[in-house]
């Protein structure tokens, strides 16, 4: 797929994805034409990695977490050196408190709209998200 379509499939602007691609977050082959050709693992891989960047990590530490997950996948024995473990730990507390936060955020904005008259709003998405598998 080229990479309009890959843009529309994901809703990622193409201009962000041609970013990934530069980060090394993101490959493509190319056509002969130039035009770069994306296969469907494209699609999660694309949207992973905009939801890495997202959680608040920069796409150096995005590439490795990402590769990261790509060993654990193949259950091979990770390769981390000493620095790398104490900068991954500084990331996950990172994470942590921003996870803290977010969860502090959804519950407010979830108990102001139960108390409020729209609470069946909280509950369809509620359960739209019982009913989606994740």
């Amino acid at each position: 797929m080229k990479i309009g379509e890959l843009s529309a499939r994901t809703g990622i602007p193409p201009r962000m994805l041609r970013y990934y691609e530069q980060q090394g977050l993101l490959e493509s082959e190319r056509a002969l034409n130039g035009y770069r050709a994306y296969g469907e693992a494209d699609v999660q891989r694309a949207l992973r990695v905009r939801g890495v960047v997202q959680a608040g990590l920069s796409t150096r530490m995005a590439r490795v977490v990402l590769d990261i997950e790509r060993q654990c996948e193949l259950e091979s024995p990770p390769e981390c050196s000493l620095a790398l473990a104490e900068e991954l730990a500084g990331e996950l507390e990172a994470l942590e408190e921003r996870l803290a936060c977010l969860t502090k955020s959804r519950d407010a904005v979830a108990r102001y709209l139960e108390l409020s008259r729209h609470g069946d709003v909280v509950a369809a998405l509620s359960a739209n998200q019982v009913a989606r598998p994740a």
